[in-house]
């Protein structure tokens, strides 16, 4: 049984744009299609992408605001 999800992204990293974040908060790589759960490391809370540990409080200046696209037709 197949059951299909859909999410509209609304944010996503800067540097690393298959990583984007819904508009209900929840962290998704476009290219596997899984939902990064957040996690703890040490006393920090964060996300591992691409193998890295990132904290909350850095992602502030990491993310961006996916910007429209206008098409001709």
């Amino acid at each position: 049984m197949n059951i299909l999800c859909s999410y509209k992204a609304k944010w996503r990293l800067k540097d690393n744009p298959i990583y984007v974040w819904t508009e209900c908060k929840k962290l998704i790589n476009i290219k596997t299609g899984r939902e990064v759960k957040k996690t703890i490391k040490g006393i920090k809370a964060g996300y591992w992408i691409s193998r890295k540990f990132i904290p909350f409080f850095e992602l502030r200046n990491l993310i961006e605001v996916i910007p429209m696209i206008e098409v001709p037709f």
